[in-house]
């Protein structure tokens, strides 16, 4: 009897392949994706289909990168591929952690150029210690300078370095160019479409292993919503069958149950939802009706409740202060501006960002927010702002721990690609900020490629430094290493800042009197007030202005005579140039119109005194 049930159990789960696409920022994974969606009909014929139409969110079109997880399932002949489109850098690796939960196998996609890149190393390092059988896709190979046989080396020396095992090594290979939507099994020559891919993904990803015969239960890894279903629980059913108004329980963290009904089931199709009465084991599926449902809580059979380990997701190295906005300008450009709507915003992120961590603090209009890196939390702060937010953050400080006795902070793996020509100027700055070079190399496009070991701290305010020394032209990548003992006394940008002393718009007369004081962020006829930051000062200390200041006109010169000034441009800070500009004693004032750089203490006295 027992033999008949696993083979019911093999046949029920042998249709079905559960695979996490991951690779580097900007590889073409998403560009893959689109290409699949496409050649598995998933979008009638006479359909308009967006480019890198997984990215659905604004930022993540804008960016290019993915940042939240997306499920999509398509069939291939007899075949359902349920498809995880993970992201690619390692600061949302909260989100990557948590869905490979999901699948049984991966796609790990490597430019033909490039090779495997910082954020490569992480997601392969979570994938392979999950067993995952992992195929390697050579991207882009339609490149001129496509180097594949250098890109497998370097792909199988960092399978050995993460300590694959021997089937992991032994890994399977597929050509592709995902603009074209081609593939082959070999580097000379592409195909038509990508039957090679779906053919290596259905005779090299294991279907899924869940035992149908058991108790139901699912771990819950991504939440929905909807507005007549309420939130809903994601993931892969770890066993058992599912049902419509099944009677389950709810377990959370601690183990704590509570008894609730399945009201609705679904399982994706495409990139959409559909319901349905059941879903079986190895299946990714979609549950209505457990109130309460947070991400790591188990849903099970109320008959024989099974609790699944959570997932660990790796601690949070970089904390910012989030409080409200309270300068002059406070109220005037934003719709959500009080310490509540803040609060709640942010502690609603938490509920899904689950590699984030929001705190209360001793003021109730301040709250302290952790997470992985400066793009990690820069990405909430311009969610947040597009959402008609404002409100204002502090200096990104990184977060010590003590380890028997002994302080120790975060390290990153920085990877460096720039040409021969600036490498010595990037060199120079990241040995003042006191990197520990490990590996140098020389490409044949007379690229230096550097890696270092740095503290965290010490990164922070680097990348529009090297951006600066190189001319845009550095490639720049960081990575979580370690943490290890306290070393760093890097203090930040050794220049102050160029402040206004008064309120009213900013004339071009003062500007040009001004222009040998620094380096201006701010055009003629900005609003500004005192204590803002108007530009960098080319001295180590802060120099105080009087922007609004016009020229005395007299019956011996014409009101037009200032015409002819000429100002340089100012330097346009993006959010993350602004974060990174950041000293100790400054803000950044966020609102869905403008970003302004502004002292703590706007009072020029006040700050004197606090100084003393």
């Amino acid at each position: 009897m027992i033999l008949n049930i696993l083979t019911i159990s093999t046949q029920m789960n042998s249709h079905i392949r559960n695979i996490a696409i991951i690779a580097h920022v900007d590889h073409g994974k998403t560009t893959l994706m689109d290409a699949i969606l496409k050649q598995t009909q998933i979008f009638r014929e006479n359909q308009d289909m967006a480019e890198r139409v997984m990215d659905s969110m604004d930022l993540e079109r804008e960016k290019g990168i993915t940042i939240k997880a997306k499920n999509a399932t398509v069939q291939y002949k007899d075949i359902t591929i349920n498809l995880i489109d993970t992201p690619g850098h390692a600061d949302f690796g909260g989100e990557v952690e948590r869905v490979l939960r999901m699948a049984d196998g991966a796609l790990l996609l490597i430019d033909s150029k490039e090779g495997p890149m910082p954020q490569t190393k992480f997601v392969l390092k979570k994938a392979l210690q999950q067993g995952m059988r992992v195929v390697v896709v050579v991207n882009k190979i339609d490149r001129p300078d496509a180097n594949p046989e250098f890109v497998i080396d370097k792909t199988f020396d960092l399978f050995g370095d993460l300590n694959a095992n021997d089937t992991q090594l032994d890994f399977p290979i597929v050509y592709t160019s995902a603009m074209n939507g081609t593939s082959s099994l070999t580097s000379d020559k592409q195909n038509s479409d990508l039957t090679d891919l779906f053919e290596v993904i259905v005779n090299e990803i294991p279907a899924p292993t869940s035992p149908i015969e058991s108790s139901f239960r699912m771990l819950t890894l991504n939440l929905q919503f909807d507005k007549y279903k309420g939130t809903m629980a994601v993931g892969k059913v770890d066993a058992g069958i599912v049902k419509k108004g099944m009677s389950v329980v709810r377990m959370d963290r601690e183990g704590n149950q509570t008894r609730n009904t399945v009201t609705a089931l679904l399982k994706y199709s495409g990139m959409n939802t559909v319901e349905v009465d059941e879903v079986f084991a190895g299946d990714i599926a979609v549950v209505a009706g457990v109130s309460g449902i947070e991400i790591g809580d188990t849903v099970a059979d109320s008959q024989n409740p099974i609790q699944i380990t959570p997932v660990e997701i790796e601690l949070p190295t970089l904390q910012m202060i989030f409080a409200i906005n309270d300068s002059p300008f406070s109220g005037k450009e934003g719709k959500y501006s009080t310490s509540r709507m803040i609060r709640e915003r942010l502690y609603k992120e938490q509920e899904t960002n689950i590699a984030l961590k929001v705190e209360d603090t001793d003021s109730p209009e301040k709250f302290l927010v952790s997470g992985r890196g400066e793009l990690h939390l820069s990405v909430l702060i311009e969610t947040m702002r597009r959402e008609g937010f404002e409100f204002s953050v502090g200096r990104p400080q990184v977060i010590y721990r003590t380890n028997e006795g002994v302080v120790e902070e975060p390290y990153e793996l920085l990877s460096i690609e720039v040409p021969e020509d600036y490498s010595g100027k990037i060199i120079e700055a990241i040995n003042k900020r006191q990197g520990e070079l490990l590996n140098m190399e020389l490409t044949e496009a007379n690229e230096s490629k550097l890696e270092y070991k740095i503290a965290t701290q010490n990164l922070i305010g680097l990348r529009s430094i090297l951006l600066t020394l190189s001319k845009g032209t550095v490639i720049m990548n960081s990575l979580f290493l370690e943490y290890g003992p306290k070393t760093t006394n890097y203090k930040g940008r050794n220049t102050g800042s160029i402040v206004s002393l008064e309120s009213g718009k900013i004339t071009n007369y003062a500007l040009d009197g001004a222009s040998d004081r620094g380096t201006f962020f701010v055009k003629d006829g900005t609003e500004v007030y005192p204590g803002m930051v108007l530009g960098e000062a080319n001295q180590d200390f802060d120099i105080e202005i009087n922007p609004i200041k016009s020229k005395k006109l007299t019956n011996m010169r014409a009101s037009g005579s200032d015409d002819g000034i000429f100002i340089v441009p100012p330097k346009i800070l993006s959010l993350e140039a602004s974060i990174e500009y950041l000293a100790d004693d400054e803000l950044l004032e966020v609102t869905p119109l403008s970003l302004r750089i502004r002292k703590r203490i706007l009072d020029t006295n006040e700050r004197k005194k606090a100084k003393r």
